[in-house]
């Protein structure tokens, strides 16, 4: 069948071809006679007749019926030159040598070299405009997608480079939008730019675009949403190019395009981090990171492997986890010298092994039971990971005169309602309690936020299962709202928070605005191609235990300072509490002993604030 449609085109274009060529020789006695032709029909006639001979094997032995005018470039043009010019040279001798004969000009010969070589260019020309231009594609055929970028900067530019580059791709930058108003009507890679984000609909229509490609790396998560919502108006599919943060070596590339994920639309301006003093407590240091195979702590190793660590020091309990982390660093940072050490925090004479033999100098602490609802089944768990496993890391760090301990800590820690978000608390203090007994220059510091998009378990995952399922998706409250953000930001920022200093704070990350966690289910059942109440049910079952509505970052008594980085504040100091051994010491033989409501009740004594415990008994949240 393909077979035949190409012979049938092949056809076409050697009939329409030779057709025109044929009527540059008419022309061409026009042009030369002033429209007068008396006494040279017959000639005209047969001079036509026997040059159709000719071009017809010049046509089918040079192979230009053959040729894909759709995509015609320079070397198909050469290649009309090449045949017209061939023939043109024999076609000159003939008049020359049998003019006066025959009464032909000698001038008609290079008249229609001049007239036939433009004809068949524009033949080829008009074309390619009305089959790339003016006439709908067939649904699902193996010609080259018509791109439209989004963003005429330099990332945009990069991928139009890139598709022009590799024809493999099968994709034609077509056109540019952009909202930079100086851009307008400008071209960049000889591409023009046809508008703006607003624009994007009437672009795609009038162009014949079938893919949209998102390519502004820098841009908030506002200007993402704006462009998916055009986009989303036309029958165009979109992809993006990843946001800065995922594209460290800074370069864009096509592999790279993928389908816009919710994270896109909530993302936020780049963080401009510090690197000096970064790398001033890094550089040719022996790093040691905890909880390395979960989602903050495999990218703390991923973002310090940049500022040239000397030795990174992988811990962590899962063994899968780290067994993962480990084969990603193998193929994606082979020069990172790293060691494997399986071990849980509560274990401290293997934590003092780890101490005394690799001798770290710097350590991030992310290993931590963070689920909410988990922890309030299993208390006990809660206290003897994330306090007491805390309380071992501090004390060896003390002792082994550790330079930058940062801890990570959570807005839950915050007025807590749940048993994760108390020992969280906790945690601070110890790590407060830490920077008093630490020598001059060493710096004890824990790093306060909020969710994090895409770590294991988190709520981005949850709904996109439920989607791929066919619903519902299910929202625990419509007002409920979160602060969140990505895996990278959290990370960087993390590290530039160690790189300030102060010894002894509690810095809280500006954590942006909060989110609304039904408008995000909606965002992500749009994003899956769907229509959220039609396609797929939004159901609400209910807060759960230690869940709040919305989360704080700092307590009524605290209040913030500025630092010097824009992204980072620092909650007031409030003192080591009293007799803080001995409540850890009391609190310790409690988780031991089990008991779900005496452990409430312990929390509750060390952390006022927590609201999971009250007058004795146990409560839910009722900030609903």
């Amino acid at each position: 069948m393909k077979q035949t449609i190409f012979a049938y085109k092949s056809i076409f274009k050697g009939v329409a071809e030779i057709g025109t060529w044929s009527l540059m020789t008419v022309l061409a006695f026009m042009l030369r006679l002033d429209g007068d032709l008396t006494g040279y029909y017959t000639i005209i006639l047969q001079l036509t007749g026997g040059l159709l001979v000719v071009k017809s094997m010049m046509t089918y032995f040079m192979g230009s019926h053959r040729q894909s005018w759709r995509n015609t470039g320079f070397s198909d043009l050469f290649s009309v030159l090449i045949m017209v010019g061939i023939l043109t040279i024999p076609y000159t001798l003939f008049v020359l040598f049998s003019g006066r004969t025959l009464n032909i000009p000698f001038s008609i010969p290079i008249i229609e070299f001049f007239l036939a070589v433009p004809a068949l260019i524009t033949l080829r020309a008009l074309t390619r405009y009305f089959i790339k231009y003016r006439v709908p594609k067939v649904k699902g055929s193996n010609e080259a997608k018509r791109i439209l970028i989004a963003g005429a900067g330099e990332s945009g530019t990069m991928v139009a480079k890139e598709m022009l580059k590799n024809k493999e791709a099968n994709m034609i930058p077509v056109a540019f939008v952009d909202d930079d108003l100086s851009k307008r009507k400008q071209k960049f890679m000889g591409i023009p730019v046809k508008g703006t984000i607003f624009e994007i609909p009437n672009v795609v229509r009038r162009l014949n675009i079938d893919e949209v490609i998102i390519a502004m790396p820098s841009e908030s998560g506002d200007v993402i949403r704006r462009v998916v919502e055009r986009a989303r108006m036309t029958e165009a599919n979109y992809k993006i190019v990843p946001a800065i943060y995922d594209l460290l070596s800074g370069k864009v590339s096509i592999s790279q395009l993928r389908n816009v994920d919710v994270e896109d639309l909530l993302r936020r301006k780049p963080v401009q981090l510090e690197t000096s003093t970064i790398c001033s407590y890094i550089e040719g240091k022996r790093i040691l990171v905890t909880g390395a195979g979960g989602s903050i702590g495999s990218e703390i190793v991923r973002q310090i492997s940049r500022f040239k660590p000397k030795h990174v020091i992988l811990l962590g309990r899962g063994e899968n986890s780290i067994h993962q982390l480990v084969r990603e660093i193998n193929n994606e940072i082979p020069y990172l010298d790293y060691c494997i050490r399986i071990c849980d925090v509560r274990d401290k004479m293997t934590l003092r092994t780890i101490f005394e033999q690799d001798k770290p100098e710097v350590v991030f602490h992310a290993a931590a039971h963070k689920h909410v609802p988990l922890m309030e089944e299993n208390p006990a768990q809660a206290i003897l990971n994330n306090v007491l496993g805390t309380r071992n890391l501090v004390n060896l760090s003390v002792d082994h005169k550790v330079s930058h301990f940062v801890n990570i800590s959570t807005d839950k820690a915050v007025n807590p309602t749940s048993v994760m978000g108390a020992s969280k608390r906790i945690a601070e203090h110890i790590v407060e309690w830490g920077s008093h007994q630490a020598e001059n220059g060493e710096v004890f510091v824990s790093v306060r936020f909020g969710n994090v998009l895409g770590s294991r378990g988190s709520v981005i995952p949850i709904f996109k299962d439920q989607i791929k399922k066919g619903g519902p998706v299910t929202v625990t409250h419509p007002d409920m709202i979160r602060y969140f953000m990505t895996i990278p930001e959290a990370s960087q920022l993390v590290l530039q928070a160690g790189a300030l200093g102060n010894n002894g704070a509690v810095y809280v990350l500006d954590m942006g605005e909060p989110v609304n966690i039904e408008q995000m289910a909606r965002d992500l059942i749009k994003l899956s191609g769907l229509e959220p109440d039609i396609d797929i049910k939004i159901e609400h079952t209910g807060i759960r235990p230690g869940e709040k509505l919305y989360e704080e970052l700092l307590t009524a008594e605290e209040g913030t300072d500025m630092t010097r980085h824009e992204k980072i504040f620092m909650a007031r100091k409030n003192g080591v509490l009293e007799n803080l051994t001995q409540r850890l010491n009391e609190l310790k033989a409690v988780a031991e002993n089990g008991n779900r409501e005496e452990i409430k009740e312990a929390i509750y004594k060390f952390v006022p604030t927590y609201t999971g415990y009250k007058n004795g008994r146990e409560v839910e949240d009722t900030m609903a």
